[in-house]
């Protein structure tokens, strides 16, 4: 049995992942961390996931319950996931990362932390939207300079990042596919006099509105014919799912950095 501890347990993802720990065989819920200040703290995990007592109270610091698990899922914030890295690094844990929005010295802590123990990081866990990040790329390959690529995203108004770091993980498989720089390539947004496209370039569009989980298109479009490859998610189980699948996964490795396409053998 390998035990788990989620971080932000009273947010929206982090209640998903209790709800699908207790639905998978070979995990157990061990440990349930949000902020200090939290209200949550002493509360049931289960009883707030709404999935009824499961024993294991909310705690406001991953420090305290840190010999209770195997592996940590953490889907917070940046500097959270960061400070948190760096915990696990010093006591041997594994970890999985859904955080997103990381500036470069906070990668650099992940790099640095997986010469010690073993990290997966993915700006998606789904399932369907990591077979989208292949599709893409070998789309790219085929399709090449003859078309123009544009990615779209939308999510629900609480998301505080845009892109989303899905949307960035499209782009960076399709550059990638073109042997392009995506720093130097993308487009972020588009006003006025923009003059013609620059197909090189590769265009994003980001919308946020009501509570859509996460729909994400690429857009490839030539003379005459355009493919698009599109994931929607209905439902954040969608993530916590692949998020447990990938802390499976880990819980045989001893260190370095993996992704989701490791996790699923999708890195051919």
């Amino acid at each position: 049995m390998i035990n788990i501890a989620i971080t932000g347990a009273g947010g929206r993802m982090g209640k998903a992942l209790i709800e699908a720990v207790s639905q998978t065989d070979g995990l157990q819920l061990s440990a349930a961390v949000e902020r200090p200040d939290s209200t949550l703290v002493g509360v049931d995990s289960g009883e707030l996931a709404g999935i009824g007592r499961n024993e294991v109270k909310v705690v406001g610091s991953l420090k305290e319950i840190i010999a209770q698990f195997d592996v940590l899922i953490d889907f917070s914030t940046p500097i959270a996931t960061a400070n948190n890295i760096e915990l696990c690094a010093q006591y041997g844990k594994k970890i999985v990362v859904g955080t997103t929005g990381f500036d470069d010295q906070q990668l650099e802590k992940v790099d640095k932390a997986s010469q010690k123990i073993a990290v997966c990081v993915a700006s998606n866990y789904a399932t369907g939207v990591n077979l989208c990040f292949k599709l893409a790329e070998l789309a790219a390959t085929i399709l090449g300079d003859d078309v123009d690529i544009e990615i779209s995203e939308t999510h629900h108004r609480h998301k505080v990042d845009a892109p989303s770091g899905t949307a960035l993980s499209l782009g960076q498989s399709v550059a990638g596919a073109l042997n392009r720089d995506l720093k130097e390539v993308a487009v972020y947004g588009r006003e006025g006099q923009t003059g013609a496209r620059d197909r090189k370039t590769i265009g994003f569009a980001t919308q946020r509105a009501g509570d859509v989980v996460g729909d994400h298109t690429v857009l490839f479009a030539a003379e005459g014919e355009r493919v698009e490859i599109t994931h929607k998610a209905s439902s954040r189980m969608a993530f916590a799912r692949g998020a447990l699948r990938a802390a499976k996964w880990l819980h045989s490795k001893q260190t370095g950095l993996h992704s989701m396409q490791d996790v699923l053998s999708l890195n051919l």
